[in-house]
């Protein structure tokens, strides 16, 4: 096995052509650089200096080792660059686990002003609600989540998390244009009580959201449709088959 700190003292040894003047580059002694060569003329069990006057010069097969020194000893100052950069978070991959709207809202932008500040980070992105998101992180298969808070969710204070509050996220009543309310400046809860309703799956985020208005306003909501897809959600109440809360970004 070649020991790469000889090759660099084989290099320097062949960019000044004399033991002393390598010595003083590499702030080494001239009897530790000879002790190094000759141990490197060991490993390798091949003659890789002759003398020349004062000077040394490679033989064949050390013009051969040279070569490779050059590659080898390149690659590694690559790798030392790049972990330099890990470590002052300015290269590395980080995995984020986020909700469909806040992929498009939140985790696009951040990418994009993130690929011009800060190039050397990969982003990986994983489409996941906020109730599988976070698990994901305690996990250890993602370092972020963008989620939004749900019942059972990690409390506050948990030790194991960090929490930056991202933005407060409204949500708008959907109705059917003939709807008898559909015309009203602004619609509370509480007057929708009666109705159908359309609402995400239970175990998703928005399904407790939901729940939790009606819960305040004094009623639980009769439950017709439920899908996880906004999309669908606004479909059905523009065919009039209930009403639902829908969050402001995802209309």
């Amino acid at each position: 096995m070649i020991d790469p700190r000889r090759l660099r003292i084989l290099r320097a040894v062949a960019d000044h052509r004399t033991v002393t003047a390598a010595a003083a580059a590499l702030y080494l002694t001239p009897s530790a650089v000879s002790q190094q060569l000759a141990a490197l003329e060991q490993e390798t069990g091949h003659t890789l200096l002759t003398r020349s006057g004062r000077g040394v010069t490679l033989t064949p097969a050390g013009e051969i080792l040279l070569g490779h020194a050059h590659e080898v000893l390149a690659q590694l100052e690559r790798a030392e660059a790049e972990l330099a950069a890990y470590a002052q978070g300015r290269a590395g991959e980080v995995v984020v686990a986020s909700f469909a709207t806040g992929i498009a809202e939140v985790l696009a932008p951040a990418i994009g002003r993130l690929a011009g500040s800060h190039p050397g980070i990969r982003v990986r992105v994983r489409d996941a609600e906020g109730d599988a998101s976070l698990p994901m992180v305690l996990d250890g298969e993602a370092d972020v989540a963008v989620a939004v808070e749900y019942r059972g969710a990690p409390r506050e204070g948990d030790p194991r998390l960090t929490r930056v509050p991202l933005y407060a996220e409204p949500f708008d009543a959907v109705l059917h244009a003939g709807h008898p309310l559909s015309a009203a400046p602004s619609v509370s809860v509480a007057e929708l009580a009666d109705c159908d309703w359309i609402a995400p799956y239970p175990g998703n985020p928005c399904h407790d959201m939901v729940a939790l208005a009606c819960e305040l306003a004094g009623f639980e909501p009769r439950v017709l449709h439920s899908s996880d897809d906004f999309r669908a959600v606004v479909a059905l109440a523009g065919a009039g088959a209930g009403v639902a809360l829908v969050p402001r970004s995802a209309l």
